[in-house]
């Protein structure tokens, strides 16, 4: 198995960063301030890359995206991630919601905001996580939906519902069934965020960032029955749908981030002296230039290889736990180091590592914190230990 790029992706992937670098990187400044003119920046932004050919690449052809398969989007995952702006500018940020709407929504919903989503015109948000359960045990959300009179009626409070401040609906994890205590009691309802009782209560900073990290509160929210997603109890597999597939992107735009910070790291050591000689001349500037290649390459060999098992329809539970873990640290780790070798530097917004830095501590957190893919993984690994067939390091 080798993951060297394969040539017919290099030119797209080429085309990407030349517009992350060229078009996005200016205008990060503007953008990170999140107010009327950041949105008409990247309003801008994703006109010029709809002109440019290099919107929605993922998406599939029948949805109204370029149609990359997943093994040469994720290599173009890798070149997102050098900014946090590039998947909204390339209109990457709706493709798991486009591809859950289109497998598992109703007729009705589907035609009518498919195809606004894939272009762009609508933004999508996801609501699971509550504030009063420890989410990490997705068994003890609370927020429930009752059907009456072919209507769900919902209440409940979640947040962290990223984006549901523009957002024209919230696809939401409740529970419907009060016969069962596991994940088959739970199911997702589409609910348009201008839906009486549908409350943002704040947008919650996270890190000292504005990031559009909403607290939504549901005051007897009355949706259509048809507003389910698949089938009822069906919430938990139509999430493992999403989150998979998820990983592996989140995965590689971290690789795209570090990468960044690796390239910072390196000039900075370059182009700076101190006490007679180069930053490069020092051996402990060489030490963390050595330790974060050999974290960014590892981490990119672990994350390549479940995204060919997944390629290959396997599920890759291991695989995707290990990368989640993994990539988060390594992340963290190669953006310190390049903030230690810019000294003061490092910790203004002179340069986006600070930023960058408390995105990276969240990523330990969200789609799973590290201890729960740990234990997983261990639980997987000894499982197989148990059946007599062990773990083969080549093979799996």
């Amino acid at each position: 198995m080798h993951f060297e790029i394969p040539e017919h992706i290099l030119p797209i992937r080429a085309r990407v960063r030349e517009f992350v670098e060229q078009e996005i990187y200016p205008l990060e400044p503007v953008l990170d301030r999140g107010d009327e003119e950041s949105r008409e920046a990247l309003r801008g932004l994703m006109d010029r890359a709809k002109s440019a050919g290099l919107w929605a690449l993922g998406h599939p052809k029948e949805i109204g995206g370029h149609g990359l398969p997943f093994l040469d989007y994720v290599y173009v995952n890798e070149i997102l991630g050098r900014s946090e702006y590039a998947m909204v500018a390339l209109g990457t940020h709706s493709l798991q919601d486009s591809i859950m709407l289109d497998l598992h929504a109703s007729p009705d919903w589907r035609d009518r905001y498919l195809k606004p989503l894939v272009e762009g015109e609508v933004f999508p948000s996801f609501a699971m996580t509550e504030p009063d359960v420890a989410s990490s045990d997705p068994t003890q959300l609370q927020t429930r939906a009752e059907l009456e009179d072919g209507h769900w009626v919902i209440n409940g409070r979640k947040w962290f519902t990223t984006g549901a401040n523009r957002a024209a609906y919230t696809t939401v994890m409740v529970r419907t069934e009060t016969d069962v205590e596991d994940h088959r009691a739970f199911s997702m309802i589409v609910v348009p965020t201008d839906t009486p009782g549908y409350r943002i209560v704040r947008e919650t900073p996270v890190m000292g960032m504005r990031g559009g990290h909403c607290e939504v509160a549901y005051e007897s929210v009355r949706v259509p029955e048809n507003h389910l997603l698949g089938p009822r109890g069906g919430g938990f597999v139509i999430a493992q749908q999403r989150l998979g597939p998820g990983r592996i992107f989140h995965c590689m735009r971290w690789l795209g981030q570090a990468q960044r910070a690796f390239d910072l790291m390196c000039e900075r050591a370059n182009s700076r002296s101190a006490f007679g000689s180069s930053l490069a001349d020092k051996q402990q500037v060489q030490v963390m230039v050595f330790e974060s290649a050999a974290q960014i390459q590892a981490c990119r060999l672990l994350t390549l290889e479940a995204a060919a098992k997944i390629d290959r329809g396997d599920a890759a539970r291991v695989e995707i736990g290990l990368i989640k873990v993994v990539g988060a640290k390594m992340l963290h780790d190669v953006i310190d180091c390049a903030i230690q070798v810019h000294g003061a530097c490092g910790v203004t917004d002179d340069t986006p590592l600070e930023r960058m830095y408390r995105h990276a501590r969240f990523a330990r957190i969200y789609d799973g914190p590290d201890e729960v893919h740990r234990a997983t993984v261990a639980r997987l690994l000894l499982r197989s230990y148990r059946r007599g067939d062990g773990w083969d390091f080549g093979t799996s």
